[in-house]
């Protein structure tokens, strides 16, 4: 069941209330004087009022510039900044402010770095290890252009979960993610479990973008049959005009039909209209929501 944008508009279910706290002022000024991003704010994210309140943020390293121009996502294209030399500190820092024990990283797609960023991940994990020792750390990489020595140079700095999203049917790659590959992104995350299976392997994706339901079951089969473990579906929000439109509005009920669908695959599936990647992913680690 679904509903159409231009139809009946937001419904009910996708209505936010917001938490009464001061918190997320607070949260966000200190992320501010820290000269931190976060994908909370560049992607805008509709639970950041929720996270920021909770004093949770997802870190966004290698700046806020992408050199994609994916239709779903709103954070800024354009010329990439220099990577900052000091970014593992402030991201230290700001999770000794908010005092984080899981910790999410996440970038922006760096296609003009030989490496794609791979570096600057290793750093900022290296950091995080070293200053917060009992925290969970965990990555959301872009895909490297396919390169394996990245990939593997992350898996080596010891995330405890390693993400890479699928974000939308194969059948919609080539309207909603042109630059990349379904089968592309698939190997990552069958390397991933390959070759580090100590590392948790999830992986996330969004529905409303044009997806017919039957096309979400495959990509659930085909994220278990390289070896996924953990699998986030969530509903597609047009973050502004210049994104590709809403195409329907997914109920609840068949966010449960696709739950059931992955746990019978034998995946950990944490799905609802405002499922993302990192929402709660705390709780995701411990597998309680």
């Amino acid at each position: 069941m679904s509903y159409k944008e231009q139809v009946d508009g937001k419904p009910d279910w996708l209505r936010i209330k917001l938490p009464e706290t001061d918190n997320f002022a607070r949260v966000r000024k200190s992320l501010d004087r820290l000269h931190v991003e976060t994908v909370c704010r560049s992607a805008k994210c509709p639970n950041i009022f929720e996270c920021f309140s909770r004093k949770v943020a997802t870190f966004l390293i290698l700046g806020p510039s992408c050199t994609r121009r994916c239709l779903f996502c709103s954070v800024e294209k354009g010329r990439p900044e220099p990577v900052g030399p000091d970014e593992p500190e402030r991201i230290s820092r700001a999770v000794s402010v908010l005092g984080l024990k899981h910790i999410v990283i996440t970038s922006v797609t760096r296609d003009d770095l030989a490496d794609g960023g791979a570096r600057q991940f290793v750093k900022v994990l290296r950091r995080l290890r070293a200053d917060h020792p009992d925290s969970i750390l965990e990555v959301l990489i872009p895909d490297f252009q396919g390169s394996t020595e990245a990939l593997d140079a992350v898996l080596d700095s010891s995330p405890d979960v390693l993400g890479h999203n699928i974000e939308t049917v194969r059948h919609l790659y080539s309207s909603v993610r042109p630059h990349a590959d379904y089968r592309l992104s698939l190997g990552i995350l069958e390397r991933a479990a390959k070759f580090a299976p100590q590392v948790r392997v999830k992986t996330g994706m969004m529905v409303g973008l044009g997806e017919k339901d039957e096309q979400v079951l495959e990509v659930i089969k085909d994220v278990q049959a390289c070896g996924g473990q953990v699998m986030t579906i969530g509903q597609y929000l047009r973050p502004a005009k210049m994104n590709r439109p809403v195409d329907r509005y997914v109920d609840p009920e068949t966010f449960a039909y696709y739950a059931r669908a992955g746990r019978e695959a034998g995946l950990e599936m944490f799905c609802g209209p405002f499922v993302r990647s990192s929402y709660h992913a705390d709780k995701q680690t411990c597998g309680t929501i």
